[in-house]
């Protein structure tokens, strides 16, 4: 048997180590549906602070997770998925809700999209609000999702506590957001996944709206397959 692997045979075997214990393979699964901090994480999972510790470093030198800097808090770190390493793994039957609820600060760009991107996607029901809500969508938002086959030429901006309903489940697609709900004790129990995804209003321009709008797909496509309506036959 020759004893140079090929380097695709080595990476794969390299990633398989990876996975290769429970608390890991929780943390990637985890990691699937969003955004998370390394104490949010630990807490969830019941995992040590240098347990946890242990299996971060190597899934990020698995290359299979990165950190970010939060844009609200800026001394929270958090974990995300580096999906293009798992594009077999896809999550199935993890989430039920009636609803799905997208929230961002002024619910006038990322949590406008992602709704409507994900009621392109999925037959449960969606909606947006902001915990601090704009006066309208941006422009740039409208201009965006017109350009990708998206309506939002009616969109108006909503408060949370105007939209969100018992059972919702809550995806803040921004830092600010996330931590907000977390500081609010009526709203901190709620069923809610963070996803990391930049403000592209501050740079205003044509390709940060597109960014976001590329992320957004890719999280949406992600968690859609995840999240079915209790009403629907399994």
């Amino acid at each position: 048997m020759n004893a140079e692997w090929s380097s695709s045979v080595v990476e794969r075997a390299r990633l398989h180590a990876a996975l290769g214990e429970p608390a890991r393979l929780a943390i990637v699964d985890r990691l699937l549906l969003g955004d998370v901090s390394p104490g949010e994480l630990g807490a969830e999972l019941g995992l040590s602070s240098n347990l946890l510790a242990h299996h971060l470093k190597l899934l990020e030198h698995a290359g299979l997770i990165d950190r970010s800097r939060s844009e609200g808090d800026h001394r929270r770190i958090y974990l995300r998925l580096r999906a293009e390493a798992l594009t077999r793994l896809v999550p199935t039957g993890q989430r039920q809700a009636p609803r799905v609820v997208f929230v961002c600060t002024h619910n006038s760009a990322r949590s406008q999209l992602a709704a409507a991107l994900w009621k392109r996607r999925s037959r449960v029901p969606a909606a947006c609000a902001g915990t601090q809500p704009a006066s309208r969508v941006h422009p740039r938002t409208v201009t965006t999702a017109k350009a990708h086959g998206l309506s939002l030429a009616r969109a108006r901006t909503y408060h949370i506590e105007e939209v969100l309903r018992p059972d919702d489940l809550l995806v803040a697609v921004c830092d600010t957001a996330h931590e907000s709900l977390t500081a609010n004790e009526h709203l901190a129990t709620a069923d809610r996944l963070h996803w990391s995804v930049p403000d592209p209003a501050p740079l205003d321009t044509d390709a940060a709206f597109t960014g976001a709008l590329r992320e957004l797909t890719d999280r949406v496509d992600r968690l859609a397959p995840a999240v079915h309506h209790p009403g629907d036959p399994r």
